[in-house]
């Protein structure tokens, strides 16, 4: 296979950059802004017949913004959608001609979560507005012939069709009367020329259904209702439009299934839960209403967690894609398999994740690569020349040769339980043992992270760190047991998997006992004030951003916590997972940070953003307080225009700079 660009010169780079490392020569770290600016390249998306690709981009404001070029002249990279005052966060291609994007502003507190929709013709031409985000600013800068008659607020995307015509599905959300919580969603096919919604089915449908499968004829098959702990799984009738229960689970149980997708010979495939192991994708017939007793896809040691490559024109599936610790792809057609080998030993460096519109026919591909040390790299492949060109780099400043190496392991927990984790080591350094920090990841109850770069990770290790990410009972991705093992075990047992990663660390000769940290953000934060008080034998310095102090607070609904959580939520979920404040306020109280602030010692570096909703700063002013009494290595900042996480970029840098400087003054030297 032959490739343009520099793709040759770069694999010799990267194989020089290993015998340079293994030699111990230093790196010079990249910059701060390398790592935290926003990405050049937030996505790409191939036309469904290959010719045009589809690129959102950050302009030279800032702002990111929709492109468009032909896959056979790509020098031809023309701006399609740009504005001054929102964000391009989504595109997708509704036909050959014609895009559907969303708009957001990424400067604004949860502006994302029902951004503004439109369509754009390929070429640039005939900008029309389909939805009215509930966030939504003056737009007229986005194209001179937007027309208003849109779709108000309560209607979001869904998805495309692939069918050639000028429709899309929406979903339109209905809300409760208690706390305005979204409740269900219900599916309507609207025409992006004519404007007209219709209905994609009759009648009723199932009680607060929220989730919704299409099957490969376009049509709602399935919903999926959550009520009151219980999880529903319900089949539509063609012939009626009734509905059938599938199935009926409870969510703390650690059973049942979920459905993913629909074949071409319409199968179901489902995730099904297994007791004492990990969830795999399974075929699900709905004629017997039986599970095959086969998985198709299954993973050792992870959670299903993928989705299928179709190609609607050839009316097949031809594989699916994957992550176990990172990405992957089960090709079932012969030709794709085949189209993945090559690929990989041209670009032998990197994962590489295909996708494509009607892959079997069209003259391109597009290629998505990446790996511990290079963020996304995006390719086309020409068919007919066998030819890779590349798009871009989402972090061009990034190199690989600057990176620190990354690994997935295990590590057992004082009570045996195995816990997963991602170890990143400093680059330029042939041996520990390193100044560590054990980075804590929030939710806490979702699968932290994955092998790819990590921007975090990979800016501490550049900095002379170990980086060690813990996947700590409770995180998901590796099985029911792993996740429950987790529930009411804040500050518990949850906490002691993290110091017994510092402890195993240090048994390894990986981390210097004397220089470790613990930070985080959200959960990561709340963990991290906790292993301060838990741990001061083992954690040298604290980094808290967004991070819960208090938990009696987290189940609060009044004004004063400003907190998005749900009436049902914190009746059902976080009762089970978190425990109950009326019958556990004793154990609350041993492990609430802000009970136990006078007892940290060590120096701390808290940041939290003015209009968090997740975690109001209500968490933080309260901490700041009493901390600061007792504490005079304490550093605050405040950011009054972020909400949960930083959406800024000049915070970002910012915050990060600050962080830099809290490790070197409290963490570099032996002290």
């Amino acid at each position: 296979m032959k490739t343009t660009g520099s793709l040759g010169a770069a694999i010799l780079a990267a194989l020089m950059s290993s015998v340079l490392l293994a030699a111990g020569t230093p790196v010079q770290p990249p910059s701060v802004e390398s790592f935290f600016t926003n990405p050049s390249i937030l996505d790409a998306v191939l036309s469904p017949e290959g010719k045009q690709v589809a690129l959102v981009l950050t302009g030279p404001t800032g702002r990111q913004v929709l492109a468009v070029a032909p896959t056979d002249k790509i020098e031809q990279l023309h701006v399609v959608a740009a504005a001054s005052n929102t964000d391009v966060v989504m595109a997708r291609w509704v036909n050959e001609k014609r895009l559907f994007f969303r708009t957001a502003d990424l400067k604004r507190e949860g502006s994302k979560t029902n951004a503004s929709g439109y369509v754009v013709e390929a070429d640039g031409s005939q900008t029309r507005q389909i939805l009215v985000g509930s966030w939504e600013y003056n737009q007229e800068e986005t194209g001179s012939n937007i027309k208003r008659r849109a779709l108000p607020a309560e209607y979001n995307f869904f998805q495309t069709l692939d069918d050639g015509s000028d429709d899309i599905v929406v979903y339109r959300t209905t809300y409760n009367n208690v706390d305005n919580t979204a409740e269900a969603r219900r599916l309507y096919r609207f025409n992006t020329v004519t404007r007209n919604l219709s209905a994609m089915f009759e009648g009723a449908q199932p009680k607060k259904s929220w989730g919704w499968v299409l099957d490969t004829e376009r049509r709602p098959r399935i919903a999926i209702s959550h009520d009151k702990g219980r999880r529903q799984i319900w089949l539509r009738d063609l012939s009626n439009d009734s509905w059938a229960e599938l199935g009926n689970f409870d969510d703390a149980s650690g059973e049942g299934w979920n459905p993913e997708f629909f074949d071409f010979n319409d199968n179901l495939y489902v995730r099904v839960e297994r007791e004492g192991s990990t969830s795999e994708l399974y075929r699900y017939d709905l004629k017997q209403r039986r599970i095959d007793d086969e998985p198709t896809v299954s993973i050792k040691g992870f959670d299903f967690e993928g989705y299928p490559e179709f190609d609607s024109r050839a009316r097949q599936l031809l594989g699916v894609h994957y992550t176990s610790d990172a990405k992957g792809t089960v090709w079932t057609n012969k030709q794709m398999a085949e189209t993945q080998k090559m690929l990989d030993g041209a670009l032998p460096a990197t994962i590489n994740t295909i996708s494509c519109g009607f892959c079997l026919s069209s003259p391109v591909m597009l290629v998505s690569a990446t790996s511990d040390k290079q963020p996304t790299r995006y390719y086309l492949y020409r068919k007919a020349e066998q030819t890779l060109v590349e798009l871009g780099n989402s972090y061009p400043d990034i190199k690989p040769e600057q990176m620190g190496v990354r690994d997935f392991v295990h590590y057992p927990a004082r009570d045996g339980l195995s816990i997963p984790a991602y170890i990143t080591v400093p680059p330029g350094v042939s041996k520990g043992p390193f100044p560590t920090v054990v980075l804590v990841h929030g939710g806490p109850y979702v699968r932290g992270g994955y092998w790819e770069w990590d921007a975090e990770a990979q800016f501490l290790a550049t900095r002379g760190y170990l980086v060690i990410q813990p996947e700590f009972r409770g995180s998901t991705g590796f099985g029911f047991e792993h996740y429950s093992a987790g529930w009411k075990q804040w500050g518990l047992t949850m906490q002691d998997d993290l110091a017994d990663a510092a402890k195993w660390a240090i048994g390894q000769g990986m981390s210097d006992p004397k220089r470790i940290a613990i930070a985080g953000a959200s959960y990561g934060g709340y963990a991290t004030l906790m292993g301060l008080v838990k741990n001061p034998e083992l954690f040298r310095a604290g980094i808290d951003w967004a991070g819960v102090t208090d938990i009696n607070l987290m189940f609060a609904v009044d004004k004063s916590s400003e907190s998005d959580a749900s009436i049902d939520w914190l009746e059902f979920g976080s009762k089970t997972l978190i425990g109950d404040p009326r019958t556990d306020e004793a154990v609350f109280r041993k492990v609430s940070p802000l009970e136990r602030a006078a007892e940290i010692k060590q120096p701390v570096l808290l940041a939290h953003g003015g209009l968090d909703r997740r975690v109001p700063i209500v968490h933080a002013s309260k901490f700041r307080s009493v901390l600061g009494r007792s504490n005079p290595q304490l550093e605050w900042v405040e950011y009054p225009e972020e909400g949960h996480g930083w959406l800024y970029e000049k915070n970002r840098i910012d915050f990060w700079k600050r962080v830099e400087a809290f490790l070197d003054k409290n963490l570099k030297s032996p002290g």
